[in-house]
């Protein structure tokens, strides 16, 4: 007896990640999974079927997903493919079901058990199947180097003989993994690094990897380790302290996002307005429609005299180590209910529950993944 575990090529606009690799193929055979892959569905990521062990390809994806019990994606599947799924089927990916109310649909009708990996608790037990922090801390990264590409000096400290240039000063807003990777690398590429939130708990997090903490006065904790929504009044606080060191900085990092709300807006166009000739903003909330008044979402604009990039999907540029995170954070997941060969899921268990968005049917929470994070975050 096994678990038929199906994975398919994604579809989406510049998605490149794919959601099992290589290293994982043994293991999940262990637990009792016969795995199906959709030819070519690694290409994207560098990652030829002729690297995979154990696995049954296939030409076509619709061949046999009425016989999967499980499929693994990225990025939520087509209607079509879930109307072609088996009833009773589990399907784990991103869904973000309150822009994919379609989706959910038919996820409904077809009777399929959805694990939607943006509603993870975020809990200690549950760190390893976090894909939001795994991909976000890539993010972090990555746009660091976007960043410094577009700026018109360099991030370090350099001495020549005609003189000293840098270092640059850098100012992360947000602190959660994405932000703190972004000081992270700033600091190891030698820049005068600063970082703000509203959460003051994160102080201890900027100061230990090399920045500056920005003390507005105001505290904005949230549940599930989420910032609240701040008062007129907070804002105009926070507004009047942060303009100073905007303005001071030749590169701003913006990461404020909680996914499936719109992205809280921390640059406006006055505050851009005054930054310094040459000056690079990464908006990293423009999923959310942006952190930074201007912002236009997957592009890079010019605003005056600043360069304003909003990338989208930033893990899927960085598509090889983004997969292997991922299909990790998946597989540890799917270990909590794939166990003897069989499917059995624990509804006891804090983190299948709170994950879980449709099953038998019905939907088990609210669409909004951040109304099932009730719990701070413990890390």
């Amino acid at each position: 007896m096994y678990v038929n575990v199906a994975v398919l090529k994604e579809t989406h606009p510049h998605e490149r990640r794919v959601a099992l690799v290589p290293g994982l193929c043994a293991k999940l055979c262990a637990l009792g999974a016969r795995l199906h892959m959709q030819a070519g569905a690694g290409e994207a990521s560098f990652l030829p079927d002729a690297a995979y062990s154990d696995v049954l390809f296939v030409s076509s994806g619709g061949q046999w997903l009425h016989e999967a019990d499980v499929l693994l994606a990225v990025q939520a599947p087509s209607l079509e493919v879930v109307g072609k799924m088996k009833p009773g089927s589990v399907l784990l990916c991103f869904v973000y079901a309150q822009k994919n109310p379609a989706l959910v649909q038919r996820l409904l009708e077809r009777q399929i058990t959805c694990f939607a990996m943006e509603r993870l608790p975020r809990i200690t037990r549950a760190q390893s199947m976090d894909a939001l922090s795994s991909q976000s801390a890539l993010s972090g990264y990555y746009a660091v180097q976007l960043g410094s590409v577009q700026m018109s000096r360099i991030l370090p400290k350099v001495t020549t003989a005609a003189g000293i240039v840098g270092p640059a000063r850098v100012l992360v807003l947000g602190l959660g993994v994405a932000g703190l990777e972004a000081i992270a690398t700033a600091h190891r590429l030698g820049a005068v690094v600063e970082g703000y939130d509203v959460r003051p708990e994160t102080a201890e997090q900027a100061r230990s990897l090399g920045a500056e903490f920005v003390d507005v006065g105001v505290d904005a904790r949230g549940k599930g380790g989420y910032a609240r929504e701040l008062s007129e009044a907070e804002k105009t606080q926070v507004a009047q302290v942060l303009t100073e060191h905007i303005q001071q900085a030749d590169l701003v990092i913006t990461t404020a996002a909680v996914p499936g709300r719109p992205s809280p807006r921390l640059i406006s166009a006055a505050q851009l307005a005054g930054m310094k000739p040459g000056a690079v903003i990464v908006d990293l909330g423009a999923e959310g429609g942006g952190n930074c008044e201007g912002c236009v979402p997957g592009q890079t604009v010019t605003i005056g005299r600043v360069t304003l990039m909003a990338p989208l999907n930033l893990p899927s540029s960085l598509s090889q180590d983004a997969s292997l995170l991922y299909a990790k954070n998946q597989f540890n997941l799917l270990a909590l209910m794939l166990k003897n060969n069989v499917i059995s899921i624990d509804w006891d268990d804090q983190i299948l529950a709170q994950t879980v968005l449709t099953h038998a049917g019905k939907l088990m929470h609210s669409l909004n993944p951040a109304d099932a994070a009730t719990q701070e975050k413990t890390s």
